[in-house]
């Protein structure tokens, strides 16, 4: 199954977490990562008084099921000593989200897909943009669709994308 996921971190080395992080995936024999985007440097969300994040969105190919996807995606978070009791959208040392998993739709008590809040994000839609622009998120339309969006409600906002660092 074709899985998109998100890749954030504003504590430590974050480059260096992202790209572990993505190693940790891509170890798992049901987890082939196929690609992602380069890293942009972001304001928080959430919870302003913090470091500016690195975001990632990276296509994932996965033999595994939607919960089975997001056990592997907590697990790597794990090895990689993040622990969920931080305060809601406050600083971590990673932070992986499952975005998309095919085009299918979860609304499970520990698994909401499409993400509940990517249509919102700009530090999702634009990396999301940089590989698959006409990716369509179910009941949200294309990826572009939902920046042009964004971009008519709100010049800017506080939870922009700052600068885009490469790969």
């Amino acid at each position: 199954m074709n899985t998109w996921i998100g890749l954030g971190s504003n504590l430590g080395n974050s480059r260096s977490l992202i790209v572990s992080a993505l190693a940790e995936l891509g170890i798992h024999p049901g987890i082939r990562v196929v690609r992602c985007s380069a890293m942009y440097r972001t304001s928080p969300w959430g919870v302003s008084e913090q470091p500016d994040f690195l975001n990632a969105v990276a296509e994932l190919e996965t033999t595994l099921s939607a919960q089975d996807t997001l056990t592997v995606l907590l697990k790597a978070e794990s090895a990689l000593g993040r622990t969920r009791k931080e305060r809601r959208w406050g600083p971590r040392n990673i932070d992986i989200d499952l975005l998309l998993y095919g085009s299918e739709i979860y609304v499970l008590p520990e698994l909401r897909v499409p993400h509940p809040r990517m249509h919102r994000r700009r530090f999702v839609l634009i990396p999301l943009a940089e590989l698959e622009p006409d990716l369509v998120i179910p009941g949200r339309g294309t990826v572009a669709g939902c920046l042009r969006r964004l971009d008519r409600e709100s010049s800017r906002d506080k939870h922009d994308v700052i600068e885009k660092l490469g790969p």
